[in-house]
């Protein structure tokens, strides 16, 4: 197995797999990002995203996508937005490698925190992070505003 940084003629293989996380978290029909998003955003000159990928005998088996935030807390982090393993390549040891390369990244960038989100009914996932030394926390809620509640603000505040 190689982890290796993404490249841009990876990216239908990591829309495919953003895709199978999507049926996982029981949301099939929400991914509307396509493949020349992510080559426009991971690849161009200021690009929002890095992707480490897990391959196996040329075939793409994981991701781990991410990207830098700023905490006013603990200065530059990491976000870890996504790590993915086929669901055929799971217990192969994949996931270990590309959590352990997001690990590595952050020590190498000196950052105080890296972070992400996982559901609460993911229990193997949930066991597996505090097993890790990572602290899942329970006091704090995710919020986001999707594309009708910003639409809705916008139409209600103008």
């Amino acid at each position: 197995m190689i982890i290796r940084k993404a490249l841009k003629k990876d990216m239908p293989c990591v829309l495919e797999l953003i895709q199978e996380l999507a049926i996982f978290e029981k949301e099939p029909d929400a991914v509307v990002v396509t493949v020349d998003d992510l080559v426009r955003d991971g690849f161009s000159e200021q690009p929002l995203f890095q992707c480490f990928v897990a391959e196996v005998e040329n075939e793409i088996i994981g991701m781990a996508l991410f990207y830098y935030r700023y905490s006013t807390w603990k200065g530059k982090t990491i976000h870890l937005e996504d790590l993915i393993v086929k669901e055929s390549k799971r217990g192969t040891g994949a996931g270990f490698a590309l959590y352990k390369e997001i690990i590595q990244q952050g020590k190498a960038e000196n950052v105080l925190r890296i972070e992400w989100n996982v559901l609460d009914w993911n229990t193997p996932a949930i066991d597996f992070y505090e097993k890790s030394g990572a602290k899942v926390l329970g006091d704090w809620r995710v919020v986001h505003m999707d594309e009708n509640g910003i639409k809705n603000f916008i139409s209600l505040n103008t």
